[in-house]
Formats: C-alpha cells, sequence, structure tokens
C-alpha cells in the first residue's frame, strides 16, 4: 500500500523500553535486545486444510529470491538502494504530503473517528521488507515473523513480493543494515495464492497475503532471535485490533515504526475488514493487524495491510482518505492452506477462488466520497424509505429499508443492498433523480433528468431494477437541460407523490401537476427567474408540518436550510427556517427527504457530508432538526 518516499540511515537513538499500546492491548517490549528471545512453543489451534497436489508457482510470481547468503545481500543493499526503495502497491501518494491534523467537529457533521497512528521505538517480530521488481527498483513494505515448524517464516502481503528480497526485523533506521540489532534475513522462496493478481480491484484481493521462508543466519533461525508471532483465523467483521507498519519516511521524519489501536469493520463487496486511522501512508503494506500483543513483542495476528487495491481506497494521495483508510484480507480456509504449504514447503493451487458473500455494510466514508445521486422511496413495498445511490462510477445501488415496526425508531434503517447497475452503466448520464408514487399499484418509481436532457420516468423501481419506462421529454428538447434540481411530491389534492418540483438554472421554479398519468403537463411557474434561487443546492419533497399538501427542504449554498410549508398550485407559503446561514449544513453534499426512522412519514432528513460521512436527521419538523444518527463515519 502507498508510495514514494527517500530513506534516511540517520535518525533518532534510543526510546523508553515500554510502551503502553491502549485499547485492551497488552503493552509491547520496544527496546532493542542483542539475547536470542526463547523460541515460543507452537500454539496456533487453527486446523490447516488438506494440500492438494503441487503445482508449479504462477507466471510472474517469484517463488525464490535467488540462493544468496547475508553476505551477498548486504553487498546489494547498499544505503542508496535502501533509501530509493518505494511501497509496491502502485498507490501513488503526493510525497510530502502530510495527513491534515484532526480539528473540532461542528455539531451536526458526522465525525470521523479521528484516530492517528503515532510512531513508537517497534517490536522485533516486526520489521520492513526490502525487495526489487523485474526493473530492479526497489520496494519496502513492512512484515511480521510468525510460528512455524522451520522457525525461519514472515508474513506479509501479497503484493510485496519480488526479488533479491530481505526481511529486517526491528529495523533501527540509526544503523546501518549490517548492524541491525536482530541481523537482516534473506528470502529463500514465497509462498503466495496462485490466484492472487497484485494490487487487484477484484475479488481476488481477498488473497493479498504471502509468507516467505527465511535464510538460517550463522546457525540461528528467524524464530529463535525474535520469536514468532500466533495466527489465527479472523474471527468476524469487528475486532480490536493494534495495526503495526513503517510508513514513508516523507511523512514520517522520525523513520520509525507506527501503531494504532482501533476497531475494524467490513468492507463492502469483498471479504475484507477496513480500519479508519491516519498516518498510513506507504511502507505499511503486510504490516500485522494484531488481535492480542504481549510484552514479549509478540502476539496473535489475525490481518495484514492489502487487499483492493492493495490495501487502500483508489485515490489519490493528495486526498485526506489515502492515509486514513487501510484494508486486510480476512484470514481463512485459503490462508491457513497457504501457511501449511509455507511451512512443508509446497506450491498447491487452490482451485478458482469462491469469494464469500459478504455481509451487508453501508461501508466507509472512502465509499460515500463517490456517491454522486441519492433517492429515496419505497421500493420494495414496505412502507418504509429505501435508498437508490448513483456512483461515480456510473453504478446505481439500492439500499433496501430494515422491517421496522411503526413508530419504533432505529439507528440501521437499511439491511440489505442490491446492485442495479455496474460501473459504466447508462446511470453515469444522469443529473438528477427523484423517486415518487406514479401508480396506486405497486411500488414507488423514479424520474431521471438525464445529460443530454431526456426526461425518463420509470413507473416502477425495485431490487430487479427499473421497470415501466415512459419519455416524458425527448433528448437535446432546449428545456430539460436545464433543470438544476427536480423532487417529486405530493403537491396536489390527490394521494400519490407525482407532483414535479423543478429549480431550473435561471433561478425559476416550476410545478407539474399529476405526471402519473397525463405525464409532463401544464407548468405552474411557482417563482420567476431570480438570483435567489440559483443558490438552492438540493431540495426534497416531505411532510413536516401536518399541512394538507407537502412541504419542501431547501439547503442553501451558505449552509442556510429552510421548509416551505404546503406547497401548492397556488405558491409557497410560511418560510421556516431550520438551520442557519453558515452553518455546518453547508457541508451537506447531498440530502434526501425520507421515512427512514421507522414511521411511514416522510420527515426524515439523510445527508451525505463533504467527507464522506452519511448521517440523518429523525423527525424533522417546524421546530428545526433534531436527533441526528451518525450511519456512515
Amino acid at each position: 500500500m502507498r508510495a514514494s518516499r527517500m530513506r534516511s540511515l540517520v535518525a533518532a537513538a534510543t526510546f523508553g523500553s515500554v510502551l503502553a499500546l491502549g485499547s485492551g492491548a497488552a503493552a509491547a517490549a520496544a527496546g532493542p535486545s542483542t539475547s536470542p528471545t526463547p523460541a515460543k512453543p507452537g500454539q496456533s489451534s487453527t486446523p490447516t486444510a488438506p494440500s492438494t497436489s503441487a503445482t508449479p508457482a504462477p507466471s510472474g510470481t517469484p517463488t525464490t529470491s535467488g540462493s544468496w547468503s547475508v553476505d551477498e545481500a548486504l553487498r546489494f543493499w547498499t544505503p542508496e538502494r535502501v533509501a530509493s526503495a518505494t511501497d509496491p502497491s502502485g498507490r501513488a501518494a503526493q510525497p510530502g504530503s502530510k495527513p491534515a491534523a484532526p480539528k473540532p467537529t461542528p455539531r451536526g457533521l458526522a465525525r470521523s473517528n479521528g484516530l492517528t497512528a503515532t510512531s513508537f521505538p517497534g517490536i522485533k517480530s516486526v520489521g520492513m521488507l526490502f525487495a526489487v521488481d523485474k526493473d530492479m527498483r526497489s520496494h519496502f513494505c513492512s512484515a511480521s515473523s510468525v510460528e512455524s515448524s522451520n522457525r525461519n517464516l514472515m508474513l506479509t502481503a501479497g503484493h510485496c513480493t519480488n526479488s533479491k528480497a530481505v526481511f529486517v526485523p526491528g529495523y533501527d533506521p540509526a544503523k546501518s543494515l549490517k548492524e541491525q540489532p536482530y541481523g537482516i534475513w534473506p528470502v529463500d522462496e514465497w509462498f503466495t495464492d496462485k490466484r492472487y493478481e497484485k494490487n487487484s480491484m477484484k475479488a481476488e484481493s481477498d488473497l493479498d497475503f504471502a509468507f516467505a521462508r527465511v535464510k538460517s543466519a550463522d546457525g540461528r533461525n528467524l524464530q529463535d532471535v525474535v520469536g514468532g508471532n500466533a495466527l489465527a483465523r479472523t474471527p468476524g467483521f469487528t475486532n480490536d485490533v493494534t495495526v503495526i507498519g513503517y510508513p514513508s519516511v516523507g511523512h514520517n521524519p522520525q523513520d520509525l515504526p507506527v501503531h494504532c489501536a482501533t476497531r475494524t469493520g467490513p468492507l463492502p463487496d469483498f471479504n475484507q475488514m477496513r480500519i479508519d486511522c491516519a498516518g498510513m501512508w506507504g511502507g505499511v503494506s503486510g504490516g500485522p493487524w494484531f488481535a492480542k500483543l504481549d510484552a514479549s513483542g509478540t502476539g496473535q495476528i489475525i490481518g495484514n495491510v492489502g487487499g483492493f487495491n492493495g490495501g487502500g481506497p483508489d485515490v489519490p494521495g493528495s486526498d485526506p482518505m489515502y492515509n486514513r483508510i487501510s484494508y486486510s484480507p480476512m484470514y481463512g480456509d485459503r490462508f491457513f492452506q497457504l501457511y501449511d504449504d509455507a511451512q512443508n514447503g509446497r506450491h498447491t493451487d487452490a482451485g478458482p477462488y469462491q469469494q464469500p458473500k459478504p455481509p451487508y455494510s453501508l461501508g466507509g466514508a472512502e465509499r460515500w466520497q463517490q456517491a454522486r445521486l441519492t433517492a429515496s422511496g419505497d421500493f420494495t413495498g414496505t412502507g418504509h424509505s429505501d435508498l437508490f445511490v448513483v456512483w461515480n462510477d456510473g453504478s446505481a445501488t439500492l439500499h433496501t429499508a430494515g422491517a421496522q415496526k411503526d413508530g419504533q425508531s432505529g439507528t440501521a434503517p437499511f439491511t440489505t443492498e442490491h446492485k442495479i447497475a455496474g460501473a459504466g452503466s447508462v446511470w453515469k448520464y444522469a443529473r438528477a433523480i427523484s423517486g415518487g408514487r406514479f401508480s396506486a399499484d405497486g411500488s414507488d418509481g423514479m424520474l431521471v433528468r438525464w445529460s443530454d436532457g431526456e426526461f425518463t420516468q420509470y413507473a416502477h423501481l425495485d431490487q430487479n431494477g427499473t421497470h415501466d419506462e415512459k419519455m416524458l421529454a425527448k433528448p437535446k428538447n432546449g428545456v430539460w437541460e436545464n433543470a438544476k434540481l427536480i423532487t417529486s411530491g405530493r403537491y396536489t389534492a390527490n394521494a400519490l407523490r407525482d407532483d414535479l418540483l423543478v429549480v431550473w438554472t435561471n433561478g425559476s421554479v416550476s410545478l407539474f401537476s399529476d405526471l402519473g398519468g397525463n405525464g409532463i403537463g401544464k407548468e405552474t411557474q411557482l417563482r420567476q427567474a431570480s438570483a435567489t434561487w440559483t443558490h438552492a443546492e438540493q431540495i426534497g419533497a416531505g411532510e413536516f408540518t401536518g399541512k394538507q399538501t407537502g412541504d419542501l427542504m431547501v439547503r442553501w449554498s451558505d449552509g442556510e436550510a429552510t421548509i416551505y410549508s404546503g406547497i401548492d398550485t397556488s405558491g409557497f407559503h410560511d418560510e421556516i427556517k431550520v438551520r442557519p446561514a453558515k452553518s455546518v449544513w453547508k457541508n451537506a453534499q447531498l440530502i434526501t427527504v425520507g421515512a427512514f426512522a421507522g414511521t411511514t412519514t416522510p420527515n426524515d432528513v439523510l445527508i451525505r457530508w463533504s467527507d464522506g460521512n452519511v448521517s440523518y436527521y429523525s423527525d424533522v419538523d417546524a421546530a428545526g432538526t433534531h436527533d441526528q444518527i451518525q450511519l456512515v463515519g
């Protein structure tokens, strides 16, 4: 994972001998010791999968680093090569950029957890891994010593495997490689899952782990010198872990490892975990995720930095998400089969990867930054609001409402995600969407204004997609290209939410009644063109004030939010300010009104914030916004 850096071989000297790692993790010994650590007896109770017949390693994946000695490794890994090493994940961070310092978050904006990794002297069982690719470019990752029958096994990420590799446990930046306190350990043989592809964004990124057998040095084994960490199946997607890795020196001037005690969560669509902890720059790839860590400097590992895109979101290095979000594969059968192979010197093929069905999760802020359009509606017939999302890559998903009783408020209003369209679909041309009820029979439907001005109605939408398409306006009609914002609501006497309110680019506002049966009918102009309404950023139809017809919520460019109660063909009526100008709502990038809190009344307001966090306000009324429930962040 992550990026380019230059390494200084002259750095600070000795730190304290013991560091408390917090969040339930035991203290880990940090001071280097030249005396060998007694080997721990094998304690992994996880059964290994039966091996299949041995097969050659896949083309392009190194199995050995060549037969070379410690002396040869020292001659090859000159200070210049060490200094030029970069992370091999292919994720390019901007050199010299630093994570933004955490800032107080105003009330009302969903918060990130605010964690930042902390430098510390390190532990002897975790260190740096140096290697070179076929073009002789130097790379570095993080790695850890693990328990094994041969006592010479190391764990890292699959995308870290390369030639001329050498593991440096307890790396001390103040010393040359020849002077490292626990020596250097040339890699003799690599073991990777044959189906893994480096820096993949596909399901096979779940397999981003690798083992290496290192050469004994002066008759000593790696595990005898630094100890071996136990490996355990990842018990679930939510775990308390301590993550350790070596970030790039450009973002870590002390050139020390960092640790972060945090909680994991699921990465949607993958059999992987994610954490949100800033400071995880290039070089932390392969770093272990400890479920337990003790004073001996060893513990129990249940993950490693790696997975989708080499272990982090597909964003530029200038994006704060780059160093905040890290991923890890789950350790299951495939992992432990590879572990068994590595201990026995085998290269077997576990066959095509069958990804387990991932659990439902809204995901993290890095995902929701990619949400471009949202709309709500009772698309699945539960009586509550589902959420339809169009993403930046042109894909579309439907998050369906949970089975909640009327009047029961909940913090998780969605329970399932359905893929409606994949990346690059026609939804990449959608510019405005709104859910509505256009027929008394069946589920809610959708209105779409496309980039070419075409205006479309889908009478129904459900987990199987859109149905009963009707073109309401042809492409390039010279009118609907100018529809900036749209929302469907109940603004006339009938019970359907089939009246369309439009804010045009020139600042005028129109109402089209009864789209259900008549298509686009007569236009009623509610506001003539003016500068005021050009500042409307989002709109949403709801029932906040109990009037006979629906209300309109508007979020203005300065952060003010207002409700216009009981809109009808005679125009706007009472204006109620629910958020003041310059409020935190200036950061509200998408607003969706629906019935998210368990009732059937559409008076909840869901917001996707500029930082990717998602929250909703339940039971909004004339008195303002009330309880905020955070869903993402």
